[in-house]
């Protein structure tokens, strides 16, 4: 069978300003998806969008470029929504799942690496190594579900004592971060499922996220009337500081640290996107997500934040665009 192979740059890569927008400090926006998406996810530096949607299904774009680099189409033969995804640190490999099945996709030659079913229980978020064969699962049954896709070996995280929301991995396979409704968050070895460390919460930790040296990890509650959005030392497993939350209630829908560590950006279902300081959990920025045309009610769920090589910081949404603004 004949294989296209994508040239997929794995360098930084500054974003060509094409188009500029008078509000906000927009620089640069993508329609992606005209109906809207399911899912999506950037890669670490906000050059790549895998997008999911009920119609097209999966495609790959490359937004430096503005151009749709691959069309998977759907993830399984009866076309589920793809609900969650990420890109791997290094940008080779994507998994993506449905609530019952996820999928590995080499992202250079365009093409699935397999589908597996999880029968058991609800998959509520996922993560990838950057081998490709390492793979985290978020799991409705209290499960976290580390899997190595070539040998087989699989591993049940049973800390968590109610429904795990969020995981992360480190980018070499060896750490995990898992968060959820028993109002905790674990750090934890891969290979043994030891404990490292144990982060507790007021209310459930609905969002995890590891900083790509493994100096720093976030997690964030559902309800941040007691502004319970922590980031942690993980050198000592002590508590830095806590977002500054400007509005009650919050719940963010995606994290990211920035390479150097010294930045967080998040989103939310509610639209919002702001940029952090980590040391002192102060807010420096705040955007809106565009909303798709003549959605109701007219809001979007900021599905996943990065931080360009530039410092734009860029989210992608439900409403099917991807956009970027100026930290200046």
């Amino acid at each position: 069978m004949y294989k296209k192979f994508l040239s997929v740059s794995l360098l930084f890569s500054a974003f060509a300003l094409s188009g500029c927008f008078p509000f906000d400090s927009e620089v640069q926006r993508w329609h992606l998806a005209q109906q809207g998406s399911t899912s999506l996810s950037l890669s670490r530096d906000g050059r790549f969008a895998l997008i999911s949607t009920n119609i097209q299904g999966i495609a790959l774009w490359d937004l430096q470029q503005n151009k749709k680099l691959a069309d998977f189409g759907s993830q399984d033969q009866y076309h589920n929504s793809v609900i969650t995804s990420y890109i791997s640190d290094n940008n080779r490999y994507a998994i993506t799942a449905t609530t019952q099945n996820f999928a590995v996709w080499d992202l250079g030659w365009s093409q699935s690496h397999g589908l597996w079913s999880i029968d058991y229980a609800t998959i509520k978020d996922v993560a990838i190594a950057n081998n490709g064969t390492d793979v985290l699962l978020a799991l409705s049954n209290g499960k976290a579900l580390f899997i190595n896709l070539t040998s087989g070996r699989r591993l049940e995280f049973l800390a968590h004592r109610d429904k795990v929301n969020s995981v992360a991995l480190a980018a070499n396979g060896r750490y995990a971060l898992s968060g959820g409704n028993d109002h905790h968050a674990y750090l934890w070895d891969t290979r043994s499922g030891q404990i490292i460390y144990s982060f507790k919460h007021s209310s459930r930790v609905n969002q995890v996220a590891l900083q790509r040296d493994g100096k720093f990890a976030f997690s964030a509650t559902d309800n941040n009337d007691n502004n319970d959005n922590i980031i942690w030392d993980l050198t000592s497993g002590k508590k830095i500081t806590q977002l500054a939350m400007k509005v009650r209630y919050q719940t963010l829908s995606s994290a990211r640290f920035s390479d150097d560590g010294q930045f967080l950006v998040t989103g939310s279902p509610s639209r919002r996107v702001e940029l952090w300081r980590t040391d002192n959990g102060e807010n420096i920025k705040d955007w809106r997500a565009e909303v798709q045309p003549g959605a109701r009610p007219t809001t979007a769920v900021v599905y996943d934040v990065a931080i360009s090589p530039t410092g734009n910081v860029v989210a992608g949404s439900s409403a099917g665009y991807a956009q970027a603004w100026s930290t200046d």
